[in-house]
């Protein structure tokens, strides 16, 4: 099935000149998460709604500082590959180009809308992320800022004080950056651009004497911020449903509880995207983040160190892999320190381990010494992600023929 249907050609597009203050603008006017900038006639990237809340320059400071670059597809590709793009881009608007010409967009949305149908075949429990990182409603807006920066993750679940499996509400990084940003711009005496990095809660100057509103802002508990009225589903709800859900509380997630409200796992439309790339062929998929890193090690060689390492546990079947790197200042005759995470997704549980090694292979290496001391113990975060097999592969797959 292609794209074709589902391109967008009327689309506004940005000069890499325009200021910070004509992009806020044009965020809180619309919902779009995303906006196209061109530099010289020709497109350039895309600045998102989180680069520019979270920007502490000037309210002067140009559009092309803050452009990111993003796949692009042509408009005869298939609905899958545009999945993957997104997956692959981080991005939730794929521009689609004719030669060197920008001809529309296709926005996540609307793909997930138009196979909408195709995705009952899997449950929630296939896709969701099982450990879940969590907050209570007295936790500070700070504390929320660096759990969404150091987790890099864009939702947090809102779990009772009383009850810590409870789920009371739901913060977005997208709601805590609004309200950080709309509060000091209240303030008289400058820019909130000047004073902060609302990703990070960093100051930077500004604003006289009314600078310290800013701590006493993110002293504030995130229930001033949560929403409570959220999109919860069950386990066994298929994803169809999910997406129903999200839909009708206009939410970018839902939150998996089973029939007490308690928490056990949040799907993404990332989720959803995701599982519209996998396939039946029979390797194991990793998915790297932070790719830049890797110097010493191919896709391919960190595949095989995982199976390698997995291998041994003949009873457990390992489905796919995810590796986050992270590089730190500190360098060792010139090798930079690296944080990686691994986390494995098996029919016998979903394990999770990091480390820190100088250089990709040696990170690697201790990040997968944790991870089988986890196997060995029995250490998983819940219930895994996995893939349909045998028949259910050949329902999800089938119509991209048509």
């Amino acid at each position: 099935m292609k794209i074709t249907e589902l391109i967008d050609e009327e689309f506004e597009t940005f000069d890499e000149s325009t200021p910070v203050s004509k992009l806020r603008s044009a965020f809180e006017d619309t919902n779009r998460k995303a906006l196209l900038v061109t530099a010289d006639g020709e497109f350039d990237g895309v600045v998102t709604r989180r680069d520019v809340l979270s920007s502490h320059q000037p309210a002067e400071r140009k559009a092309g500082t803050l452009v990111r670059p993003v796949p692009t597809i042509g408009r005869h590709e298939d609905l899958r590959e545009a999945a993957r793009l997104m997956v692959g881009g981080d991005t939730r608007l794929l521009p689609v180009v004719d030669g060197d010409d920008l001809a529309g967009v296709v926005r996540a949305d609307d793909l997930l809308e138009h196979v909408q149908s195709y995705l009952s075949v899997l449950t929630a429990a296939d896709v969701q992320t099982a450990d879940v990182v969590s907050v209570e409603p007295s936790t500070t807006l700070g504390k929320a800022l660096s759990t969404f920066r150091t987790e890099r993750i864009e939702h947090l679940p809102v779990v009772a004080e009383d009850d810590g499996e409870r789920v009371v509400g739901i913060v977005s990084l997208y709601d805590v950056l609004e309200f950080v940003t709309r509060e000091l711009r209240r303030s008289r005496g400058g820019d909130p651009g000047e004073q902060m990095d609302a990703s990070s809660g960093g100051h930077h100057g500004g604003f006289g004497a009314r600078e310290g509103e800013r701590e006493n802002m993110l002293e504030l508990p995130v229930r001033n911020v949560m929403v409570e009225t959220i999109g919860t589903t069950h386990p066994d709800a298929d994803l169809e449903e999910v997406l129903d859900t999200m839909l009708e509380f206009d939410a970018s997630s839902a939150i998996v509880v089973d029939d007490d409200e308690s928490l056990v796992g949040i799907v993404t439309k990332t989720d959803l995207l995701e599982s519209l790339t996998w396939t039946d062929e029979d390797r194991l998929p990793v998915q790297v983040f932070g790719a830049d890193l890797m110097t010493e090690l191919s896709h391919e060689e960190l595949a095989k160190r995982i199976e390698d390492a997995t291998r041994k546990y003949r009873d457990m079947r390992v489905l796919e892999a995810k590796v986050h790197f992270q590089e730190h200042d500190e360098q060792l005759r010139g090798i930079p320190l690296l944080y990686a995470r691994v986390r494995l997704f098996t029919d016998k549980g979903t394990f999770v381990a990091a480390d820190e090694g100088y250089g990709d292979r040696h990170a690697v290496s201790l990040a997968l010494n944790a991870v089988e001391r986890q196997i060995l113990e029995g250490k998983t975060y819940g219930r895994s992600k996995k893939p349909a097999d045998g028949d259910d592969l050949e329902k999800v797959y089938g119509w991209w023929l048509s």
